[in-house]
């Protein structure tokens, strides 16, 4: 099985079948017993609405694992339910994590899966997965540029003969967007909202560019700060468009970063092919529009930008002849 453990979301591919799970990577735990009590979109509805005895949260921070105990738990589930509840399934499972994590990011993510069930566990650096997800020609010997921008980190890389060439990853992505929104309505209409909320403005209002003349706006409540009382007010397009700015021009100059250091013959081959955008971040309206307009070259939207990781461990699962992409590869007892 191919499992995309994402800050935001978990996916799981089983060969032969294809996606078979997609689920918020959220865990609600039982203060008392210290177990957990939901997970996926359950445990999601329980963000910012939780009873006091029940905690709701999220067990990966920035592509890596925050909570130990919280992310085996959630994998054990999330196997079982992609089995259909067959106790007897051990799987090998190829697993994409950030091309940034430590060695002790690795171990974390290879023990969580062994406790989970995992015969063997090999795990595949997300921009690797998401360029053989997206359909790149990454077994040739031109250059590919992914950008999969996912909940916690940003990666962006050129690819070529199914390694990479050069690539950067960044803990700048849908997370801190979402938190930009919450810091935004709390400073400009001093008002306090969830992270469902503000999560809900940004894929109703949310763009890195200008892409026409409409300004749309919608009603946002949440508990005034000054009153304690609840409220009701209007944000626009161009509001949120502004406080995301910061951290898309990070993201802009880390693609930067990453075009000046590519060797030339791999940049022409770029200039040729285009910029690929991937994960959650790539449906950000005008996103593809501001890329193409900072570098100057074409940019292409996945067709599927959200499942382009799980695709692709999926695609290495069942291909034999992708077998060298893999950054680790442990066979367990």
């Amino acid at each position: 099985m191919g499992i995309d453990l994402g800050t935001a979301n978990t996916l799981i591919y089983v060969s032969g079948k294809g996606i078979v799970l997609e689920e918020p990577s959220v865990v609600a735990i039982d203060r008392q017993t210290e177990m957990p009590r939901a997970f996926g979109k359950e445990a999601k509805l329980l963000l910012g609405r939780a009873p006091e005895n029940i905690e709701a949260l999220r067990p990966l921070k920035d592509g890596v694992i925050a909570d130990f105990d919280a992310t085996e738990a959630m994998i054990h589930e999330f196997v079982k339910r992609a089995f259909e509840g067959n106790p007897l399934v051990h799987p090998r499972m190829v697993i994409g994590i950030p091309s940034g994590v430590t060695k002790l990011e690795r171990r974390a993510v290879i023990e969580a899966a062994s406790n989970a069930g995992a015969r063997e566990v090999d795990l595949i650096e997300e921009p690797l997965a998401a360029a053989i997800g997206a359909g790149l020609p990454i077994a040739e010997a031109t250059g590919n540029m992914i950008v999969d921008i996912g909940g916690g980190t940003t990666e962006v890389a050129v690819i070529s003969s199914q390694g990479k060439v050069i690539s950067e990853s960044i803990r700048i992505a849908g997370d801190e967007l979402t938190q930009a929104i919450v810091n935004q309505i709390k400073r400009e209409h001093k008002l306090a909202i969830g992270e469902n909320t503000a999560e809900s403005i940004k894929f109703r209002l949310g763009s890195a560019y200008p892409v026409d003349t409409n300004d749309r706006t919608m009603e946002v409540r949440g508990l005034h700060l000054l009153s304690g009382l609840p409220r009701t007010v209007e944000v626009s397009e161009a509001e949120i468009r502004d406080c995301f700015q910061e951290s898309v021009n990070n993201i802009i100059d880390t693609i930067r970063r990453t075009l000046e250091q590519t060797p030339p013959d791999l940049a022409a081959d770029i200039i040729d092919r285009g910029i690929m955008l991937a994960g959650g971040g790539a449906l950000l309206r005008g996103l593809d529009a501001l890329v193409s307009h900072e570098t100057g070259i074409v940019t292409h939207i996945a067709a599927e930008p959200l499942k382009c990781v799980v695709l692709g461990t999926g695609r290495v699962l069942e291909d034999p002849a992708l077998d060298r992409v893999f950054s680790d590869r442990t066979v367990l007892d």
